[in-house]
């Protein structure tokens, strides 16, 4: 938009002077050719090579920091993220779920052990126990070793699991009981895990009693389907509501998170699991509670973020205690009167509502994938820029909503990586931290180069506007513009796409989106470094042309050297667009030093190199002119020094 903005009124401002030229009398071929100095001059050639390069170098760095960008225009956009939308399982934590305590209806035991290692203990009231000897317990592991789809292997001595992580942590569990694959009872069918849903159910051959059906699943879909549970001593009882509601209130304020497991035995002839099957009549089993712990370097990112104005909300499909807790850890609730909102609750609010109460809500639970498209909505009403993060098939349309959507690379599906703008190879949290920082540093030296680039650029149209005013020849020919934009661009402009990133870039708030990209600070210093430029190499040309006697060649060289050293002395005002270029280190860019030189050799020899001053119509100039010549560009780097010191005192 602003390079259209640009283009549109350089082209304006060189309609202007062509007219103006022509109503004061001046040939149509001479104005034609003013015309195209100005826009040759105007124009900023090296802004799309700018941009692209600035951005391509952000999407490396973004790569080495496990942040692979699909769309290179998400760069930018990283940049004014305000708020960011994690998934919690395997993003927030660790990813390595261990069963930590069991229930089965009337006794709750405890589960030693750590990751997917399957050594461990159960104990009940301290003392430990013999899993497989009892009737109940060993029903719950038996469930979650059969109704899964995850797989345990050993690589290099290690257990590892391949698959859901929630699944593998069934698994251990029942492997710490002695379940081995001799314990794999035939399955016949299966009803796979849907989030609309929120279940597994499995058909097995049964050795006593024909065919079982085993469900896992969340607490309250299951519970619904449950008529009575299993005893402790595996006979069917009572079903006690009450105790199972008050057993996953208290695993799930520990932060854990609990699957419950039901079955349902089944004749032998059956051979079709629908979902009428499982619908009624089922028997409670147990609970399993689970931890994830939370990934130590994503609560410092949070932290981050927080600092940064970025506002961190975590969506899961846990239960509301367990989100509540895990949140709690990670920093994103403040204090417990941090409300944390289920999906149940988040179907009940209209879209006119949803936005005021999806901002003030920084944790949300239970929430399928497609309530996700609903809250991106929400919050986009409300001004926000927003990432969302997503792995499933149904997580796609709100990753394509976002402003970046952010894909799993490791547990991701193929469809949400292609809605996606970014992919975690580590699917860390910390890492959209970091590309959302690495976005900041490349929005600030885009603006860099733009605020090098308009000045120079504007005071080269300027001169060429003062001389047709003043009626002059051309200070400066359209060969000699175009050698300054493309030698400048490439030498001088492009060093500041290198620039390290600011301090205390994540302590400051996210930018504006309506935020035009020049302040009026900086519309005032393109203002004034453009009219010193203008009349310092103006009145040089007429002093050199008129007072020595010079050539008009030997004056158009002189004003091309002014325009070049004002571009090189205000480069080094432009490595930092509020603090002194004598604050940030000379050596901190070394880029910015090696163009500097290229810059001046190649000038060197723009100006005395006899086939250069052929192809330029260029002449030597003498030493008295480079003294006049680098004085203008001191003035300049001075003055915008002097402003930058006012600027931050008026700030302050």
């Amino acid at each position: 938009e602003f390079s259209k903005l640009l283009v549109r009124v350089i082209l304006a401002l060189a309609a202007g002077m062509f007219c103006l030229g022509i109503w004061r009398g001046e040939s149509a071929s001479e104005m034609f050719m003013a015309a195209v100095a100005l826009a040759v001059g105007a124009i900023p050639e090296g802004l799309p090579a700018a941009v692209t390069i600035t951005l391509a170098i952000g999407v490396s760095r973004m790569a080495k920091q496990h942040a692979i960008i699909r769309k290179l225009p998400a760069v930018e956009t990283l940049g004014s993220t305000s708020i960011i939308c994690s998934d919690k399982t395997g993003t927030l934590t660790e990813n390595q779920m261990t069963v930590r305590r069991v229930f089965t209806g009337e006794r709750e035991f405890e589960v030693t052990g750590n990751g997917y290692n399957p050594s461990g203990n159960f104990s009940l009231g301290g003392s430990i126990i013999t899993a497989r000897t009892d009737p109940a317990l060993d029903e719950c592991l038996r469930a979650g070793w059969l109704c899964n789809e995850a797989e345990m292997v050993d690589r290099d001595g290690r257990s590892q699991i391949q698959g859901d992580p929630t699944e593998g942590a069934l698994l251990v569990a029942a492997s710490k009981a002695g379940y081995t694959n001799s314990d794999k009872w035939s399955r016949i069918d299966m009803i796979p895990f849907e989030s609309e849903h929120m279940f597994r159910a499995t058909l097995h051959d049964h050795p006593q009693h024909g065919r079982v059906v085993y469900l896992v699943g969340a607490v309250e879909i299951l519970l619904d389907r449950c008529h009575d549970m299993l005893g402790s001593q595996g006979d069917p009882v009572r079903l006690d509501t009450e105790a199972v509601h008050t057993a996953n209130n208290r695993m799930a304020a520990q932060g854990l998170r609990v699957l419950a497991l039901a079955r349902k035995l089944l004749p032998l002839g059956h051979t079709d699991l629908t979902h009428e099957d499982v619908s009624d009549r089922m028997t409670f089993i147990g609970l399993q509670g689970m931890i994830d712990p939370p990934r130590a370097e994503a609560i410092s990112a949070i932290l981050e973020c927080q600092s940064a104005g970025i506002t961190v909300k975590m969506i899961t499909g846990d239960h509301a205690a367990t989100a509540k807790a895990v949140a709690a850890q990670l920093g994103i609730l403040q204090n417990e009167n941090d409300r944390v909102l289920t999906g149940r609750e988040l179907s009940d609010i209209n879209d006119a509502e949803l936005p005021t109460v999806a901002f003030d809500t920084p944790v949300f639970a239970r929430v399928a994938p497609e309530q996700k498209l609903r809250l991106v909505r929400a919050l986009q009403c409300r001004g926000a820029v927003v990432a969302m993060t997503g792995d499933g098939v149904n997580d796609a349309p709100a990753l394509k909503r976002a402003d970046i959507g952010v894909a799993m690379g490791i547990t991701g599906t193929d469809v949400s990586k292609g809605a996606a703008d970014m992919i975690l190879t580590d699917d860390n949290f910390a890492s959209i931290k970091a590309a959302v920082e690495e976005g900041r540093g490349v929005y600030d030296n885009l603006k860099k180069f733009i605020t090098w680039t308009l000045p120079t650029n504007g005071g080269e149209a300027l001169i060429l506007l003062a001389a047709v005013l003043f009626g002059t020849a051309l200070p400066v020919l359209p060969v000699q513009l175009l050698w300054i934009n493309m030698t400048t661009a490439v030498l001088l402009g492009l060093s500041l796409v290198f620039e390290p990133k600011a301090p205390h870039l994540m302590h400051r708030p996210p930018r504006d989106p309506t935020e035009p990209l020049l302040t009026r600070t900086l519309i005032w210093r393109t203002i004034m470094v453009s009219l010193f430029m203008t009349v310092g190499a103006f009145a040089l040309f007429l002093s050199e042309l008129h007072s020595k006697g010079e050539t008009l060649d030997e004056a158009r060289t002189t004003v091309v050297n002014v325009i070049v050293m004002v571009e090189l002395f205000y480069l080094y005002n432009c490595r930092s667009l509020t603090r002194s270029a004598f604050s940030i280190g000379w050596f901190t860019n070394p880029a910015v030093l090696i163009g500097t030189s290229l810059m001046i050799a190649v000038q060197m020899l723009f100006t005395y190199a006899p086939f250069m001053n052929r192809l330029f119509h260029t002449a030597p100039i003498g030493f008295t002119s480079w003294l006049y010549i680098i004085t203008v560009g001191l003035i300049i780097f001075f003055a915008v020094e002097l402003k930058k010191r006012h600027s931050h005192r008026h700030s302050s």
